[in-house]
Formats: C-alpha cells, structure tokens, sequence
C-alpha cells in the first residue's frame, strides 16, 4: 500500500497487544485444573487395580474406594498448587 501524498510505502500497522479477558482466563484456569485433577483420579484408579488385584474387584468398587471427600480435597489442593506453579513459570519464561 502507497501513500498518496509522498508516494512511499506505508509501514504496516504493529499488532496492539491485547490482554487476556477475563472470562477467557477463568475458562483457561478451570480446563487446566479440571485437567490436573483427572490425572489425579486416573492415577489414583490404575493405583487401586494394581494394589488390589483380587476376586470381584470391579470397577464400580475401585470408583467407590477413590471418589471419597478427602481425595476430592487432596485433588483440589494440588491442582491449585500446580496450577499457580505453571502460571508463575509461564509469565517467567
């Protein structure tokens, strides 16, 4: 593109860099959380079959033995913690 007037180019137009809405930060923030606390059950589920390898263990039994208040608690907590641990080194890096 010219311009008009001294018939030079015209410098093309620097990206305004634009924050995060906040909407688009709490919807990233709760995948990532969601995301820690899935790999916290899964680990928690293969944990329980290789544990308790016997007779009728089912897996509605393995479920009923890691779905529990205090492993809910322990999911949460670590995936806050993980999370504010990636957020810090994603703004350091």
């Amino acid at each position: 593109m010219q311009n008009q007037r001294m018939n030079q180019p015209v410098p093309p137009a620097k990206p305004s860099p634009q924050r995060p809405r906040r909407g688009e930060q709490v919807g990233r923030a709760v995948v990532e959380i969601g995301f820690i606390v899935f790999l916290f059950y899964s680990n928690l589920l293969m944990g329980e079959f290789n544990a308790a390898n016997g007779r009728g263990k089912t897996l509605v039994v393995a479920l009923g033995n890691i779905f529990t208040v205090a492993n809910f608690g322990i999911a949460v907590i670590s995936a806050l913690v993980g999370y504010l641990v990636f957020e810090f080194l994603r703004k350091k890096l």
